[in-house]
């Protein structure tokens, strides 16, 4: 069993990887941390795990007292990476979920997250925490950089186009999501006063979510990001302008070669039913990203889709998903939740 802890545990995501890792056969939380929740039970901000665990919360010093092998970071952006020296002196294998070790260009974080990155020589031990592009680096990383939610869509669904040169020019990117995408502290533009019935354009352009999706890809990108009134869920539709030539099967085809064999990414896109194309309402707790496509045959240009729950794929399954890659276990481990239907 491995001793996994987990540093910011009373947000959301924290919530996520502490219901997924409880199921896991194969690890044991010994650690939540939250400073100011210390002392408290881990049920209180996370009652859907009432009756299921006895595990209270730590303060983050306590860490070097406990032996661990694996450290899962649910901390803030900008925060981590101040702290990441010290995190890597904890467990051999630190997964972090904050978007400080994503993007390999300091100067291009620097720009969308504002601030001047301050441990720019650990970027390069970092390793891509999505599975289907990147297993076999992966399989050997002990630095896992998870993407985020509306990201991992955005890539699913443009990068098998892009990596078989089916798509020209900017990939034009429009994404919703539902409000756990904020966090536990979003502050007013959260409350359900403001949020409910809303459809809050919060991101018009340069979305941080953008620079993943162009570095992953390799194109442009622009991107505008939404809030709808769903709590969960990421739905990332993407506009493209196809290659001269290129059909719907071609589409199709490079859909299918990408995702075929995947345990997480299901192709979708029929011509009839209610549930044609990727819509996370049925994605709900589970792993899984469904990515679809419309090709529109007069003008050469496609819609291509992806729909994920964004506390889940979008964040703490794709952290478990990649702790399996690494320690060699079956991917589905611990991630067998298939969804709801109706949700």
């Amino acid at each position: 069993m491995l001793r996994v802890a987990i540093v910011g545990a009373s947000g959301y995501i924290g919530g996520e990887l502490l219901r997924l890792l409880h199921g896991h056969p194969r690890v044991t939380v010994v650690a939540a941390t939250s400073d100011r929740l210390a002392g408290r039970r881990v049920d209180g901000p996370h009652p859907n795990l009432r009756g299921h665990t006895e595990l209270c919360f730590v303060g983050h010093d306590t860490l070097r007292d406990i032996e661990l092998d694996v450290l899962l970071l649910a901390a803030p952006h900008r925060e981590t990476m101040g702290r990441m020296g010290e995190f890597l002196k904890l467990a051999g294998t630190v997964i972090d979920l904050s978007g400080d070790f994503r993007l390999r260009d300091p100067e291009v974080y620097a720009s969308y997250y504002g601030v001047t990155h301050t441990a720019p020589e650990l970027i390069p031990e970092f390793t891509t925490g999505l599975p289907e592009w990147h297993r076999a680096e992966l399989a050997t990383s002990d630095r896992i950089s998870v993407p985020g939610c509306m990201a991992t869509a955005g890539i699913l669904a443009v990068r098998p186009l892009a990596r078989a040169g089916l798509i020209e020019g900017t990939v034009k990117v429009d994404a919703r999501t539902g409000s756990s995408g904020s966090g536990v502290s979003a502050g007013a533009a959260g409350a359900h006063a403001e949020r409910s019935g809303a459809l809050r354009v919060f991101a018009p352009t340069r979305h941080r979510h953008e620079a993943e999706i162009a570095q992953a890809t390799g194109h442009t990108v622009r991107m505008t990001a939404t809030g709808v009134e769903a709590v969960r869920g990421v739905q990332v539709l993407a506009h493209v302008n196809l290659a001269s030539g290129v059909s719907e099967r071609d589409v199709r085809s490079a859909f299918r070669a990408a995702y075929g064999n995947e345990p997480f990414v299901r192709v979708v896109a029929q011509r009839q039913g209610l549930y044609r194309l990727p819509e996370p309402k049925i994605l709900t707790g589970s792993n899984f990203c469904d990515v679809g496509f419309a090709v529109s045959a007069d003008d050469g240009t496609a819609v291509l889709i992806g729909a994920l729950d964004n506390l889940v794929k979008g964040g703490a399954g794709s952290a478990v998903q990649c702790l399996n890659v690494r320690f060699g276990w079956p991917e589905r481990t611990g991630l067998e939740f298939t969804g709801l239907h109706p949700n």
